[in-house]
């Protein structure tokens, strides 16, 4: 467990169903009632998840498949119905206080105290972390100046913008500088460049080896970040990989395209004797081609040689963009049974 920031084994959350919203689909447990009588909806179903120091992991998937009631369990604010939990090598339900401690927090809804200025909240939350009035005052500082936001300092939060609200929250988070940080859409309500803001911040602490969970339903944000992507779909983790490997495994090899200085003439009737890795090739227009391959670091170099030993005149060999997007929607439809 400590070679891990994030632990978890069968972590497990029931509610009853009283407490959930009917057209969530709450169940029965097993088909039986629960205490009381009342049924039980399983929001989380035995999860397992190790995430390493330093890595940054995207947690996706459709409102109510248990996102959020994950990230609470993993900083101690729910307990588990069953399974456990180690955040930075505290157990979340016997250590809840050092967990607070060594995580930072952004919740769906941060709950902002709109009366105080946001020098003020930030010195109230530093104090509660234990930090000193000095250091309080350095992060300030240096936080606000990074998101923007160095001009308001002094005024009342009721007076910001939504989102310069979602930055403060996401200040308050980093604070005190922890080593894992839980942030639940942290881009949400953000024009392009504060969202740029965010996400080069978070960039920035893969570099200090500082580890980050993401809950976002912006799937380009989760690819431009992350290091893996968990799905999850009906409180499971119904896939868990980097982006590469998710898109290999369920779109097929990598499709590749040339484009030529010159007409395709004779030059694709080269490529058919004996490259190995290369697959599906097809012409596409006159001066251009795709192809599949498994493996592009092998397949790529060998293309390029042996079009140039025919004497074409390569312009570009680029990848066709494929998208997180089609990979989600296989997996969730295929975990619906579509």
């Amino acid at each position: 467990m400590n070679d891990w920031m994030i632990h978890t084994e069968n972590l497990t959350k029931r509610f009853p169903c009283s407490a959930v919203d009917p057209e969530r689909g709450c169940l029965p447990l097993d088909g039986q009632a629960g205490e009381g009588g009342l049924a039980w909806f399983t929001a989380v179903d035995h999860i397992n998840l190790d995430v390493a120091p330093g890595e940054i992991l995207a947690l996706l998937g459709p409102n109510g498949a248990g996102k959020t009631t994950t990230v609470r369990m993993l900083s101690g604010i729910l307990k588990p119905s069953e399974g456990r939990a180690w955040v930075s090598g505290f157990h979340t339900v016997r250590d809840a206080r050092r967990v607070r401690h060594a995580i930072g927090l952004l919740t769906e809804f941060p709950g902002l105290y709109l009366r105080m200025r946001a020098e003020e909240y930030l010195a109230f939350f530093g104090e509660l972390q234990g930090m000193a009035a000095g250091q309080i005052r350095e992060r300030t500082a240096l936080l606000m100046a990074r998101f923007g936001l160095a001009q308001a300092q002094k005024q009342r939060i009721a007076e910001y913008s939504k989102g310069m609200r979602q930055k403060l929250a996401l200040i308050r988070a980093m604070l005190h500088d922890p080593d894992l940080l839980l942030l639940d859409e942290p881009t949400s309500a953000m024009d392009p460049h504060s969202a740029k803001q965010v996400r080069d911040a978070i960039v920035e602490l893969r570099r200090d080896r500082r580890t980050v969970l993401i809950c976002t339903h912006n799937l380009v944000e989760a690819e431009l970040l992350a290091d893996r992507i968990a799905i999850i779909r009906r409180g499971r983790i119904v896939a868990l990989d980097s982006p590469a490997r998710l898109k290999a495994h369920l779109l097929g090899p990598a499709l590749l395209e040339v484009r030529l200085a010159h007409s395709l003439d004779g030059y694709l009737d080269s490529l058919d004797d004996g490259l190995e890795g290369m697959v599906e090739v097809e012409a596409r227009g006159e001066t251009w081609f795709r192809y599949r391959t498994g493996q592009p670091q092998e397949t790529n170099p060998a293309v390029l040689a042996r079009l140039a030993s025919q004497g074409a005149r390569v312009l570009t060999l680029s990848e066709v963009p494929r998208s997180l997007e089609d990979v989600y929607l296989r997996i969730v439809e295929d975990s619906d049974g579509g």
